[in-house]
């Protein structure tokens, strides 16, 4: 089902490399005139630093080198190329001239061609000590080749727009010598190059022996690996070797492995990096809007455009509510798929198929659950890889958990309850992080309270929460804003915390500790410690009254209200549950969000007791 999906969107993209060739990144060009001369060393590099990138050319399909000596057809190294050893080469002399004469006699399978370009080339080739030739003449750019780490050669006719290799009278016998290639003389031991069913295409074709590499998947081998692969006799069955144990024609592999380096391609809008575990890639059956915007709903916005994913996710949520996506959309197939780098070989994590409807309508799911109120220098959608680092220890991006990202990514996109893990995860970084207060001024402890609880923890266990809710319809949804209502016992005891703390925020300026020191042991074990917090309570009211009689008032009243909705049956909880945990949590957040907010009025106590304190 994958690769049939990537060789469709193959035939679907008409601007891919056709059938032979692919876009290769060149650095260097050799020019010739039609003698054969040399006329320049262009190089093609472009940008600098991390940006800096050759161009890249259409050039025939590259081989696969795993022994011996196998060469590129009209492009190469400048071993095979030219015969000339780089900085970094350590290979003898006679090795590096039979490169040479390999990629010489590749160029000689084409036969003779009526080409200006081809018949220049090869006049070249012919010229000996070709290192000197070059040294008279471009030793600058010639230095910078034989030190690059990827010095790529081909070749142009003077006076042409592009190489050689691109000439449409060479077209049709660039295609016969991929056809000829190694994987296909190689297969005369096991099927003498017969056509036979292909599993991909279902179509008569010449199986493709080995696979090309994949390049593009994070901390995959640079040079590519497979996806599709047999190296041992573990997995080879009837004496089948190699390929022919999932036969696949050659122009189906080709279709779809040209799809597959595409999407991965550096410069891919198609492509998510997610965290250090996987790739994710991204396609419809056909062009639609979502190809477009799906990375913007995950990604970290650009310095460029940073309020694109804001805009992007916004249209969504307004599409899905107001019913703006049409019934194609409902038809139209969109696919997901999640890759892993397993040494030599590539992984699948995932790989989800879905409508375009379907696909949006859980991805403006997973923004609505996350919906909760924020403090207003917090962006008001979470990328994706903000909320897996709020998971990880020492919000680092390598400390998150092994499985945890894709099984993220598979909930929001097929619209399943988190896993949890992430509910887990979350409440370990809060709870760990809860013991690091000694900081040595209060400006640093007052920025960590505020990091510990954050805006991208709390929404996720909201959002969990919310979601488990509708699966059991044990508890009320969460919703998005302080709920004065909610009787849950965590939430209720999370907003208590919260309101003592902001208390004694008040009552002391600069207090020596403040009790979230006590915060983990509130939220899972309330009985332990809540008693000793309703005592230090009273003597807080006692110093806020002398200074702020009405702000006193204020918060005896609040407690009061927050204490009629626990159980007094069962006084505090000798212990909570992980999901009320979630709840203290949401609850505590919620709360200190709540004393944030703007009040237009004072509360008719506030405004009798200033009035007395006027007045007398």
């Amino acid at each position: 089902m994958i690769l049939q999906a990537l060789k469709e969107y193959y035939y679907r993209k008409p601007d891919l490399p056709k059938f032979g060739f692919e876009k290769k990144e060149i650095p260097y060009i050799v020019v010739l005139d039609e003698n054969g001369e040399v006329v320049n060393l262009e190089i093609t590099y472009e940008g600098t630093g991390e940006e800096k990138r050759a161009r890249k050319f259409l050039v025939p399909h590259s081989v696969r080198r795993t022994s011996g000596i196998v060469s590129n057809l009209l492009w190469d190294n400048p071993k095979y190329a030219l015969g000339i050893k780089t900085k970094n080469d350590d290979e003898r002399d006679e090795q590096v001239s039979k490169m040479h004469q390999k990629f010489k006699n590749e160029i000689n399978l084409l036969g003779k061609q009526e080409d200006k370009g081809l018949n220049a080339l090869k006049l070249f080739l012919e010229k000996s000590d070709k290192e000197k030739l070059l040294q008279k003449k471009f030793a600058e750019n010639l230095k910078v080749l034989l030190e690059d780490e990827n010095p790529l050669i081909t070749f142009r006719l003077e006076g042409e727009s592009d190489i050689i290799a691109n000439s449409k009278i060479l077209l049709n016998s660039i295609i016969e010598a991929y056809r000829s290639s190694e994987n296909i003389k190689n297969l005369k031991k096991f099927d003498k190059a017969e056509k036979t069913i292909c599993l991909i295409s279902g179509e008569k074709d010449i199986i493709e022996r080995l696979h090309p590499s994949i390049k593009g998947v994070w901390r995959a081998r640079s040079s590519g690996a497979n996806i599709v692969s047999f190296n041992s006799s573990a997995y080879c069955s009837y004496g089948k070797e190699q390929g022919n144990n999932s036969p696949s024609g050659i122009k189906a592999v080709f279709a779809y492995t040209t799809a597959l380096n595409f999407l991965l391609d550096k410069k891919s809008q198609q492509k998510i990096q997610v965290g250090d575990s996987f790739t994710m890639i991204f396609w419809a059956a056909k062009k639609d809007n979502l190809e477009n915007d799906f990375a913007s709903f995950f990604n970290i916005p650009q310095k460029d455009d940073p309020n694109k994913g804001v805009k992007t996710v916004k249209a969504l949520l307004e599409s899905v509510k107001s019913g703006a996506l049409s019934n194609d959309d409902s038809k139209t197939e969109f696919y997901v798929l999640g890759l892993s780098p397993n040494e030599a070989r590539i992984a699948v994590r995932f790989f989800i198929k879905d409508t375009v409807r379907g696909m949006s309508e859980n991805i403006a799911k997973h923004f609505q659950d996350l919906e909760i109120d924020r403090p207003s220098f917090e962006s008001e959608f979470l990328p994706l890889f903000k909320l897996l680092v709020s998971t990880a220890v020492l919000g680092e991006s390598e400390n998150i958990a092994p499985h945890l990202a894709g099984d993220f990514m598979m909930s929001v996109l097929k619209g399943l309850p988190y896993p949890e893990t992430i509910l887990q995860a979350v409440i370990n970084r809060i709870k760990a992080q809860d013991y690091k207060y000694k900081a040595k001024n209060r400006k640093a402890e007052k920025a960590k309270s505020e990091w510990v609880i954050s805006h991208e923890r709390v929404a996720l266990i909201k959002a969990y929460l919310n979601r488990l809710s509708r699966k059991t319809q044990k508890e009320e949804e969460i919703t998005v804003s302080l709920n004065k209502e909610n009787t849950n016992q965590g939430y209720v005891l999370g907003r208590l915390f919260a309101t003592l703390e902001k208390l004694q925020g008040e009552a002391q300026e600069k207090p020596n500790s403040t009790i979230m020191r006590y915060y983990g042991t509130a939220s899972s074990s309330p009985v332990a410690v809540f008693s000793t917090l309703m005592r230090l309570h009273q003597h807080h009211l006692n110093k806020l009254s002398k200074e702020k009689a009405g702000r006193a008032v204020y918060f005896e009243k609040l407690i009061g209200e927050i204490q009629d909705k626990i159980d007094n049956s069962k006084g505090y909880p000798s212990y909570l549950s992980l999901t009320e945990q979630g709840m203290f949590s949401v609850g505590y957040y919620q709360q200190r969000q709540d004393f944030f907010k703007p009040k237009k009025e004072k509360t008719e106590t506030e405004n009798k007791i200033q009035g007395e304190q006027e007045n007398g």
